[in-house]
């Protein structure tokens, strides 16, 4: 076992004294060591009921045969970030996440690793972690939230917080109404209820066949997701017992699945920075170019907030990721999952129990999937927006570009009403290294909808948006305009044109005129100078390889 470097020999007495001292008895010593990262805070509402579940893990490792250590990582909670200085870290946590498992792990010699997270970027800085690490990881998702209610309506998070204010501020509800909303729109424990980062990454994560099959959609507050908590447990065992790592599970072919499901169901476009950075830490190579390959031959089949009126739970009594992958076994690759089983077999056991919620292939939402990559004399090297929430007016959009080096300008713009149909917002300066932490727009675009703007405005920014996003909104614009990307010599009433069906994102300008405002073009100084950020803006790549620290 790797933690007998810790725990053999004579030389190790002082180790073992220290393990003594844990409360550890000699017959432990000879058992597997294994760590429980868990995120648990009271700040996160994805993460409030991982203490419940942390006692299931333990249980589910000690009967599996193994000592369970537990450590903490930290986490962000996206949306209480949302809209200051706070939006700059999540992203750059992400590598937080993974150096502390890293750091932890190795420290110490574990034999294995069950990592207890939920939310946006908790989780792929896990997965991030454990293929870098590559010993026996089983990764637990804490599950979604249920829908709030109203007057006998669903509510969800984006579509009843940030699009109602705006609402609000038109005028359209009553402050009344949104102080209900705010106090019901999320009513416990859970990832917010959407297909938003966080449930789209536990999809993507459970695809990939790093989760126990159904523990994506396993409700937070279920005893379904208490078992599957305990059976990690017990699983994680049997994985360092037979040496089955991440880089086993993790390759090219359970990352196309992880995109085929992806495109499915519409998820979130932070997924594309995810996978990428995933893929990178395991050693495999991935681009923009197959998120649109993989696309463009994947039906869009389920419509979940925001782009549809279906929540996670729909999709959890539909059958899950296991009923997906039975509609998408013709595309996906038969791959293994961390149970033991294979996509196929997982498939085969699968039932669909809602034909609206996981529509039939020939029925499909849209005949393509979620996300579309575009390119053009803005996006050299490419930009992504989540086309499956776009409406088909809005395909095809040209406007006047009304131009913006901070999302606090662009917002205050959008709520005093100084932005009019037949514009094209365009926030810089937000990318990975600009922002720093390329900050997520979900105010300024849920504003858009709630001002009842999204069939006559676009915004296009070089930071990205959250999985709550809908409307024409393009991201991840690279190079980002601290880059010296074409995005930073943009000026107010140059035209910008835009066709998602034909992947083309362009400013009408000569490229003797982009060449002459690029010959005066003056960087903007980094707004933070000092701290973590300072050092992450030094070090992270472009968005479109998944802004990951070089």
């Amino acid at each position: 076992m790797r933690s007998d470097k810790t725990k053999k020999g004579l030389e190790r007495v002082p180790h073992r004294a220290l393990l003594h001292a844990t409360g550890l008895s000699r017959k432990d010593l000879g058992r597997p060591f294994i760590g429980v990262a868990t995120s648990f805070t009271d700040l996160i509402p994805g993460h409030i009921g991982m203490r419940d579940l942390e006692r299931f893990i333990e249980r589910g490792v000690c009967f599996g045969g193994a000592v369970p250590f537990f450590f903490g990582v930290p986490g962000v909670c996206d949306g209480i970030a949302m809209g200051h200085l706070g939006m700059c870290y999540p992203l750059a946590s992400r590598e937080i996440v993974a150096d502390i498992i890293e750091t932890v792990c190795n420290a110490h010699q574990l034999d294995g690793l069950v990592c207890l997270t939920n939310c946006d970027k908790i989780t792929p800085g896990m997965l991030m972690g454990a293929a870098r690490l590559n010993i026996p990881t089983i990764v637990v998702t804490a599950g979604p939230m249920l829908s709030g209610r109203y007057k006998q309506r669903k509510l969800a998070f984006v579509h009843d917080t940030y699009e109602a204010l705006a609402r609000a501020k038109k005028g359209d509800i009553s402050a009344k109404e949104l102080s209900c909303l705010e106090i019901e729109a999320c009513p416990g424990a859970g990832s917010c209820q959407g297909l938003y980062t966080a449930n789209t990454m536990a999809c993507l994560t459970e695809t990939m066949g790093m989760s126990l099959p159904g523990a994506a959609t396993a409700l937070a507050i279920s005893a379904k997701k208490r078992r599957i908590a305990q059976a990690s447990g017990e699983r994680i065992t049997e994985l360092v017992r037979k040496g089955i790592k991440p880089r086993d599970i993790i390759n090219k072919r359970s990352l196309e699945n992880a995109i085929i499901v992806d495109m499915a169901l519409g998820g979130s476009s932070n997924t594309v920075l995810h996978l990428m950075a995933i893929a990178h830490e395991a050693g495999v190579s991935l681009d923009l170019k197959t998120f649109d390959k993989i696309s463009k031959n994947t039906p869009h089949i389920s419509c979940i907030e925001p782009a549809g009126e279906h929540f996670m739970e729909d999709l959890e009594y539909a059958g899950g990721i296991p009923a997906v992958l039975k509609r998408l076994k013709n595309k996906i690759n038969n791959t293994l999952n961390v149970s033991g089983e294979r996509a196929f077999d997982i498939a085969d056991k699968a039932e669909i129990f809602d034909e609206e919620v996981i529509r039939p292939l020939d029925k499909a939402y849209h005949v393509q999937g979620g996300i579309a990559v575009l390119y053009g004399n803005i996006a050299p090297k490419g930009a992504v927006v989540k086309q499956s929430a776009v409406s088909p007016q809005m395909m095809k959009f040209s406007g006047r570009a009304k131009v913006y080096n901070r999302e606090e300008e662009a917002m205050q713009a959008i709520l005093n009403n100084k932005i009019k149909g037949g514009e094209v917002i365009v926030i810089r300066y937000e990318g990975p290294a600009g922002g720093p932490g390329m900050r997520e727009m979900l105010a300024p675009t849920s504003a858009i909808v709630g001002m009842g703007l999204e069939n006559s405005v676009a915004l296009i920014t070089d930071g990205r948006f959250s999985g709550g996003t809908k409307g024409p909104c393009i991201g991840h614009i690279s190079p980002e305009a601290s880059a010296k990307g074409p995005i930073a010599i943009l000026k107010d009433g140059d035209i910008i044109d835009i066709d998602i069906s034909n992947r083309k994102l362009q400013a009408r300008l000569s490229k003797a005129e982009i060449k002459k405002r690029m010959r005066s073009f003056k960087a903007v100084a980094p707004k933070i100078k000092t701290g973590y950020l300072s050092r992450y803006l030094r070090l992270v790549s472009s968005a479109d390889k998944g802004a990951v620290l070089e």
